[in-house]
């Protein structure tokens, strides 16, 4: 496991844990690395860079890499052609549309290699694709999807790490699939007041994070976008966005940024609600609508499920060749394994 000291490699671990697995953590602090690993029993590999870990997994041919480290449109290739070279399956935690288009690009590669590339396997990802894979089986490709991801994560104290701010700055750049492809637009607009499930409300807006990438190829819909409750609610800081998405196309400018940014600290904080939610409307030609949800508890907890259960499967040889996300390869039922629920309305029309 890369970054086997974060936040999201200590989840994972523990998740493993919980399922009978020993994960072994690779990092750069040897200090950390230990701390880390005692509360799961899980061993520690020093490794001081990105390059060391590849050295690593190519003398080691571990059955199952997991990399936790961002941001992935830099970190992922070289990850992933290490484990091309010895056969390894590879997991990572992507969010970002760039991320996964990259790994889509992988499929053939991976294919003729016999290893299986899970990209996406994180909240964001899962939690919406899922949904749309469930109103979308047995279905003919509809016309329209949107989904929204509503997060619910209790913070620890800390850094906002690499992983999270490249993420986040590789979507400011705005698209949406329209007529089956990628197309400019204004990122953060599209607001609709969503009333969830229990009661409570949140706005969302589009954000084009790899969800967009994951509900086109779960759906084939001629349009789709993705939303977040997570934009920016001050109209000054949505109108500066175009801005900065242009000024973050600069390869240099975003990995400073994302350098400096990921020091910030954090401060521990509850989650704001009890649940986290993925949302999905989805419309066909013949005017049918149909919406439905995920709820689930901590999105961050959620994150950590659904790489150590993909990881158990790809273990057990459930997995196939090639480049997937979450419920393209195991299908929506994966989420529920990882303590999710679905609420599917009855379908009606507009």
């Amino acid at each position: 496991m890369l970054g086997g000291t974060g936040r999201s490699g200590r989840t994972i671990a523990a998740q493993l844990a919980r399922r009978g697995l020993t994960a072994v953590l690779v990092g750069r602090d040897a200090s950390r690395l230990h701390t880390a690993a005692q509360p799961t029993g899980s061993e520690a590999l020093l490794a001081p860079s990105l390059a060391a870990a590849a050295v690593e997994i190519r003398g080691q041919s571990p059955a199952v890499v997991v990399n936790t480290v961002g941001p992935f449109t830099t970190t992922a290739p070289e990850v992933i052609e290490a484990c091309r070279a010895v056969g390894s399956h590879y997991v990572d935690l992507a969010n970002d549309a760039a991320a996964l288009s990259a790994a889509y690009g992988m499929h053939d590669a991976a294919t003729q290699a016999g290893h299986t590339l899970v990209t996406g396997a994180g909240f964001g990802v899962t939690a919406t694709e899922s949904v749309v894979a469930k109103l979308c089986e047995g279905r003919p490709a509809p016309l329209r999807v949107r989904v929204d991801m509503v997060p619910s994560i209790a913070m620890e104290e800390g850094t906002a790490g690499e992983a999270l701010i490249g993420t986040l700055l590789g979507s400011l750049h705005g698209r949406r699939i329209t007529d089956g492809c990628l197309a400019p637009a204004r990122i953060f607009s599209d607001a609709m007041r969503l009333t969830l499930p229990d009661g409570s409300q949140v706005t969302t807006a589009s954000m084009p994070s790899g969800e967009l990438l994951a509900a086109h190829r779960a759906s084939g819909a001629r349009h789709v976008l993705s939303a977040t409750s997570e934009a920016p609610s001050s109209p000054l800081i949505r109108g500066m966005m175009p801005v900065l998405g242009t000024l973050m196309r600069w390869e240099r400018l975003r990995s400073f940024t994302t350098r400096h940014l990921a020091r910030v600290p954090v401060e521990a904080k509850t989650r704001p609600r009890e649940h986290s939610w993925g949302h999905a409307v989805v419309t066909w030609t013949d005017g049918e609508t149909r919406e439905g949800w995920l709820r689930l508890g901590d999105a961050q907890e959620f994150t950590g499920a659904v790489a150590a259960e993909i990881a158990r499967r790809l273990l057990t040889g459930e997995g196939r060749p090639g480049a997937f996300t979450p419920a393209a390869l195991f299908g929506p039922t994966l989420a529920e394994s990882c303590g999710a629920a679905y609420l599917l309305p009855q379908r009606g029309r507009r």
